[in-house]
C-alpha cells in the first residue's frame, strides 16, 4: 500500500488505535512530507504510515435515508423494514421527498432566477419523459395483455385452426348453408410447409412524444386552498394536482390520507392534514387511513428494492404506523385495487416431491405457500419479465451463421471470451460475469457477431459507460476506422444506453413489429437492471433475437425495485459464462479480496492505494479538499476535474451535500445565481428515479439550466432544477455504479458504519481506474462491513415465476 500523495502540510497523526510506523530518510520530493505508507517508494517520504487494510466505517445514512424516502422503518422484507435496502439510492425518491413535505427547501421558484429572467417558455420534451411515456404505454399494454387472458372466452373467438373450423362448419350446418355430409369431409392432404413462427405481440415503437399537459392554474389554486385548510405546505399543490388528477381538492377533502400519494410525504404529516380536515371524524382506525398507509408502505418497499412484501412482514409494519386492524387495512387495499395479493410456492417444498398417494385417495393437501402483497406496476412488470425471458430460453435462436462459422468465431478468440461465444451460437440467453477487465470478452462477442452478419448493438446504463464501451471497441478493431472525439462515443457505434434505446433515441430503431432491429443485444452493468426496465428490453426483442446479460455480480443492485442479475443467476436456467480475466494491479487485488470479504493488504508502489487517516467530521472534509485540489494532481497527476468523491450519504457533516459546498468554493466559486448553480459547476442530472448523468452546468437563461453530460447537450427547465439537479464534485456510490473515473477519493467518516456493507465498499472502490485515496475515520467498521455486511435482501417472485415456465424446471 502507497503513501498519501505528497502534501504541503505537515502530517497528522492517525486515530487512537490505528497502527503507524515512522520512516525516516531524507526526503527526495522538494521538502514536502506525507502522509501515507512508503512501501516501494525508496524512503523519500517521511511521516505517519498507515496500512491499505486500515480499519474503516461509518459514514452516515445510506443514499437517500435522510430524505426519508430509503431508510423508512417499516416495511421490510425479513422485519418490516421495507425503507432501507441497498437499492433505496436518493435519486430514487430526492425529488420533492421529505425536504418538501415539511417546506424545507422547496422554492417556488429557482434561487434568484436566471439572468436572463422571464419565462421558460414552451418545455421541450426530454430523454426522460419520453422513457416515462414509453414505460407507461409498455405498462398499459401488459395490464391489457394480462386482462385479455383473465376475460372470457366468447363463443367463436379466440379459437385458431382445427377448432375455428368445426365452429364454422357447425354454423353453417345449422344455418343451413350446407349439408353436413358435405361439411365434415376431409379436405385433400396439402403440401405441408414449415409452420410460421408465432408472432408475439410487439410494443409499439415510440413516436414524437408531445409536451405533457400539467395541471391547469384552476386546479392548483383549488389544491393549493385545501392544502393551506389542512396546514400542510402549499408548495405541494402542483405535484398534488399532478398525482391525484382532475378534482385533486375534492379527492384531498372526502380522504386526506391522499396526501401520501404526494413523494416524501409521512404519515405523521398526513395525520395531521387529516385533524386539521376532518376534526372529530379522524381516527387512528379510519378505513381510508389503512388503505392509504398500506400503498405507503408498498411504496417505500420498492424504494428499497423490493416488488412485493410478504403479508407478515406487511401486517407488522401497519401495526408499528399504528393501523389498529392491519388485515383489515391490507383487505381493503386489494379489494380496491391499490395492492394485489399473491400466493407463491415456498421454495424449499417445492423442491422436494411429493410421495405418491395412495391409490384411489384424495390428495387434498394443500401446498405449502407464501401469501405476498404488492403494487400492480411491479407485479405486472416481474409477469412479462418471466414471460419475455422463458420465450427467449425456450426458443431457438435465429440461425446467422452455420454452426461451423460460429466455431471459428470461438477459435479466434481466447478463453472465457471463445466460451461466451460458443454459448451465444445456441442460446437465446446467456449470463456473463466478470470484474472491469472482462469487458473485452463481450466487446471480441459483438465483433465475433457483427462478423458473421448479425446486427449486434451494446447497451450500458449511462453515457460513461457508453463512451468506455465505445472506446474498447475501437481499440478492439471494430470500430477502428469510425473517428471518434474525446469523450463521445462514434456516430455510427453499435453501443446505445439503456434509455436511449428503449425510446428510440439511440440504437438500430425498431421493426414494422414495434420490436428492436436487431439480432444480438448485450446488455453491461446488468446488476442495474430493475424489474421494469428489464421487462422493457425482453419484451421489445424479436422472436430469435439473443440477449447477453453481463456485470459484476458483486456490485451494487438496482435503484428501482428487484434483483435481476441475482435472481437469474441463482434461478440457472440458461448459460452462465464467469470470465476468469481479473482486474489488474493494487487495484484489481484490493477489490477482488473485498470481492470475497477480504480487505487485503496490497503493495502499492505508484501510490495506487492511499490512506489518509481523519479524526473528526472537519479533518475528514479538509483533507478531501486538499486531496482533490493539490495532492491527487500533483503527486498522481490527475486533475481535478477527473477526480471524483465518493461518499456513503448526501446528509450529515460529511454528506454530498457538506463535500461539494467545499468543493465549490476551492474550485468553482461564484454567486450560484441559478438555484445555486453556476457556469462550469460539475453536477449530476436525475432525469427519472434511479439514474445518474454526471456532466457540467454550460450555462443558463430563461429556457432553464444548459448542461454537457458526457458531450451530450441537456436543458433542465428552471422549475426542475431543485428536484433533478445535484453538484456533482461528490456522488453516493449508488450514483457512481457504472461509471469510472482516473482517480477517487472515498470518505469514510466516523457516523457512517451502519451504512457500510460489502457491495457498497466493493462498488466505491471499484470505480478507481489509476488511483484510490481512502479518508479513513472509521477503524474496524470497515473490515467488519467488507468480511460480515451481506447485501440486504429484496423480496421478488421472478424465480417463482420462471420455474414453470422454463422447459426441465
Amino acid at each position: 500500500m502507497s503513501t498519501e500523495p505528497e502534501t504541503t502540510e505537515d502530517a497528522e497523526p492517525g486515530p487512537p488505535g490505528t497502527e503507524s510506523t515512522s520512516a525516516g530518510g531524507p526526503g527526495t520530493g522538494g521538502g514536502e512530507t506525507a502522509t501515507g505508507e512508503t512501501a516501494g517508494t525508496g524512503g523519500g517520504d517521511a511521516g505517519t504510515e498507515e496500512r491499505a487494510g486500515a480499519q474503516g466505517g461509518d459514514a452516515g445514512t445510506e443514499d437517500g435515508a435522510e430524505d426519508g424516502a430509503g431508510a423508512e422503518d417499516g416495511a421490510g422484507a425479513q422485519g418490516g423494514d421495507a425503507g432501507t435496502g441497498q437499492g433505496a439510492d436518493a435519486e430514487s425518491a430526492e425529488a420533492g421527498t421529505g425536504r418538501a413535505a415539511s417546506g424545507e427547501g422547496a422554492r417556488a421558484d429557482a434561487e434568484g432566477g436566471d439572468a436572463e429572467g422571464g419565462d421558460t417558455g414552451t418545455p421541450q420534451v426530454s430523454e426522460a419523459e419520453a422513457e416515462l411515456r414509453a414505460q407507461q404505454a409498455e405498462r398499459e399494454r401488459i395490464e391489457q395483455r394480462k386482462a385479455e387472458k383473465k376475460a372470457p372466452i366468447a363463443s367463436g373467438t379466440k379459437l385458431s385452426g382445427k377448432a375455428a373450423d368445426l365452429l364454422a362448419a357447425v354454423r353453417a350446418v345449422e344455418s343451413g348453408e350446407k349439408p353436413a355430409a358435405t361439411v365434415f369431409e376431409e379436405p385433400p392432404a396439402a403440401p405441408r410447409s414449415a409452420p410460421e413462427p408465432e408472432r408475439r405481440p410487439r410494443p409499439v415503437a415510440p413516436g414524437p412524444v408531445s409536451a405533457p399537459i400539467g395541471p391547469t392554474p384552476e386546479a392548483v389554486r383549488a389544491v393549493r386552498q385545501v392544502l393551506g385548510e389542512g396546514g400542510a405546505p402549499e408548495v405541494l399543490a402542483p405535484q398534488a394536482a399532478t398525482v391525484l388528477g382532475e378534482g385533486a381538492d375534492d379527492q384531498l377533502r372526502a380522504d386526506p390520507w391522499q396526501l401520501l400519494r404526494i413523494a416524501g410525504v409521512r404519515p405523521e404529516q398526513a395525520d395531521g392534514f387529516a385533524r386539521a380536515l376532518l376534526g372529530a371524524e379522524c381516527g387512528p382506525d379510519d378505513e381510508r387511513r389503512g388503505r392509504a398507509v398500506t400503498g405507503w408502505l408498498l411504496e417505500q418497499a420498492a424504494l428499497a428494492g423490493h416488488t412485493v412484501l410478504e403479508m407478515p412482514a406487511l401486517l407488522a409494519a401497519l401495526s408499528q404506523r399504528g393501523v389498529p386492524e392491519p388485515d383489515s387495512a391490507v383487505q381493503g387495499a386489494i379489494a380496491e385495487g391499490e395492492a394485489l395479493v399473491f400466493q407463491d410456492a415456498l421454495e424449499d417444498e417445492a423442491a422436494t416431491p411429493a410421495p405418491a398417494a395412495e391409490e384411489g385417495a384424495e390428495e387434498d393437501a394443500e401446498r405449502p405457500v407464501r401469501v405476498l402483497v404488492g403494487l400492480e406496476r411491479y407485479a405486472l412488470a416481474e409477469e412479462s419479465l418471466a414471460d419475455g425471458l422463458a420465450r427467449l430460453v425456450n426458443s431457438a435462436p435465429k440461425q446467422d451463421g452455420s454452426a461451423e462459422d460460429w466455431e471459428r468465431a470461438a477459435a479466434a478468440a481466447q478463453g472465457s471470451a471463445a466460451e461466451l461465444i460458443r454459448a451465444v451460437a445456441g442460446q437465446g440467453l446467456v449470463l456473463h460475469t466478470g470484474g472491469e477487465a472482462s469487458l473485452v470478452e463481450p466487446a471480441a462477442l459483438l465483433t465475433a457477431a457483427s462478423s458473421l452478419g448479425l446486427r449486434a448493438w451494446a447497451a450500458t446504463h449511462n453515457p460513461i459507460g457508453r463512451n468506455r464501451f465505445a472506446a474498447l471497441l475501437r481499440r478492439s478493431g471494430q470500430t477502428a476506422d469510425v473517428p471518434g472525439q474525446a469523450g463521445e462515443a462514434p456516430a455510427d457505434s453499435p453501443v446505445a444506453t439503456v434509455s436511449g434505446l428503449l425510446v428510440g433515441l439511440e440504437g438500430p430503431g425498431r421493426d414494422a413489429d414495434g420490436a428492436l432491429d436487431l439480432d444480438l443485444l448485450v446488455v453491461l452493468d446488468a446488476p442495474q437492471l430493475d424489474v421494469e426496465t428489464a421487462a422493457l428490453l425482453t419484451e421489445s426483442l424479436p422472436d430469435g433475437a439473443r440477449l447477453v446479460l453481463a456485470g459484476d455480480p458483486a456490485v451494487l443492485w438496482s435503484a428501482g425495485p428487484g434483483r435481476v442479475f441475482a435472481d437469474l443467476l441463482a434461478a440457472r436456467i440458461c448459460p452462465q459464462v464467469a470470465s476468469r480475466r481479473p482486474d489488474p494491479g493494487p487495484l484489481g487485488e484490493l477489490v477482488s479480496g473485498i470481492g470475497v470479504g477480504e480487505l487485503n493488504q496490497v503493495e502499492a508502489p505508484g501510490k495506487e492505494v492511499v490512506i489518509v487517516p481523519v479524526r473528526d467530521a472537519a479533518e475528514a472534509v479538509h483533507r478531501t479538499v486538499q486531496l482533490v485540489v493539490d495532492s491527487v494532481p500533483r503527486a498522481i497527476g490527475v486533475p481535478a476535474e477527473k477526480t471524483q468523491v465518493i461518499a456513503p450519504g448526501h446528509g450529515g457533516a460529511v454528506g454530498t451535500r457538506a463535500l461539494n459546498a467545499a468543493l465549490k468554493e476551492r474550485l468553482n466559486p461564484g454567486p450560484g445565481r441559478f438555484g445555486g448553480f453556476d457556469p462550469g459547476d460539475r453536477i449530476v442530472h436525475s432525469p427519472a428515479p434511479g439514474r445518474a448523468l454526471p456532466g457540467r452546468v454550460v450555462t443558463a437563461d430563461a429556457e432553464g439550466l444548459h448542461l454537457s453530460c458526457e458531450g451530450e447537450a441537456v436543458v433542465v427547465p428552471r422549475e426542475r432544477v431543485e428536484q433533478s439537479v445535484r453538484h456533482g464534485w461528490a456522488l453516493t456510490a449508488h450514483q457512481a455504479v457504472g461509471s469510472r473515473w482516473p482517480a477517487v477519493v472515498v470518505v469514510l467518516p466516523g457516523d457512517a458504519a451502519q451504512a457500510l456493507s460489502r457491495p457498497w465498499v466493493y462498488t466505491a472502490f471499484g470505480r478507481a481506474d489509476r488511483h484510490l485515496s481512502v479518508v479513513h475515520g472509521v477503524e474496524q467498521a470497515l473490515p467488519r462491513a467488507v468480511a460480515e455486511v451481506q447485501a440486504k435482501p429484496r423480496t421478488t417472485r421472478l424465480p417463482a415465476l420462471l420455474a414453470p415456465q422454463i422447459s426441465g424446471t
